[in-house]
């Protein structure tokens, strides 16, 4: 049955530190739950949902027998909900395993200090498209488990791996790799077609790339600037080079 605790734990999990403490984070809402239902990498502790997407996807939790499955009211679940508009469904999933990364023959994201939670969501969805399989992120970057960056995603945090880490010992570990940095003045982001195996480094949203970390890469990059705009968002800087890597 429901309960006050259960509000109560659901709300802390809006917090970083509880998420840590728990090893959990949440998702909202029908198409992202059930998509991360649908992935083998993820484990879904809990469910709370309104009667009809409990009839509706019976199977689905059915297949995942160690679900605990609570049937909630409008009410109850926007009192646990982070949305503005209470979606359905709510379920809390167990943090994923960090997997090992190589970096050779493929292409490789590099993020510092990427603080904005829908930034961060959008890249890793990006990623997720262009088939890049890991993301390494400076521990300045917003968390992964942000509610935000897990919505942002649309179910993509299921596929891509992704990791915190001191970013300037790990480039230094990795020269074996040339380093490519997005900054406003490089090499055409448009002759890099055909290139199979390079970290992209891509820097904060205001500030861009730090000084110790530039001096570390092999190459600066650079999307042309038509127009009098000062910069380009983040993620969508990450997009327009990934599309010209992977066409």
């Amino acid at each position: 049955m429901f309960s006050k605790s259960h509000t109560k734990y659901i709300q802390s999990l809006q917090q970083r530190k509880f998420r840590d403490e728990y090893g959990v984070f949440l998702a909202e809402g029908p198409k992202l739950v059930e998509e991360l239902l649908r992935s083998p990498n993820l484990n879904c502790k809990q469910i709370f949902s309104l009667p009809f997407w409990l009839n509706a996807n019976e199977q689905l939790v059915a297949a995942k027998n160690t679900i605990e499955v609570f049937e909630v009211q409008d009410f109850e679940l926007e009192k646990i909900s982070a949305l503005a508009t209470p979606n359905q469904v709510l379920a809390v999933f167990e943090k994923k395993k960090e997997n090992q990364v190589d970096v050779t023959g493929k292409i490789t994201l590099a993020l510092d200090s990427i603080q904005d939670p829908g930034n961060l969501g959008t890249i890793i969805r990006i990623a997720d498209w262009f088939g890049v399989e890991n993301i390494i992120c400076s521990r300045g970057c917003a968390d992964m488990y942000n509610p935000k960056v897990i919505q942002s995603t649309m179910g993509s945090i299921a596929r891509v791996n992704i990791v915190y880490t001191d970013l300037a010992l790990w480039l230094k570990d990795k020269r074996e790799v040339k380093t490519y940095a997005a900054a406003l003045d490089g090499r055409n982001v448009k002759t890099l077609e055909g290139i199979k195996e390079g970290i992209i480094l891509i820097g904060n949203e205001s500030k861009g790339i730090s000084d110790a970390l530039l001096q570390m890469v092999n190459e600066k990059i650079t999307i042309p600037k038509i127009g009098e705009a000062e910069s380009l968002n983040a993620a969508v800087a990450t997009g327009i080079i990934l599309s010209h890597l992977f066409t």
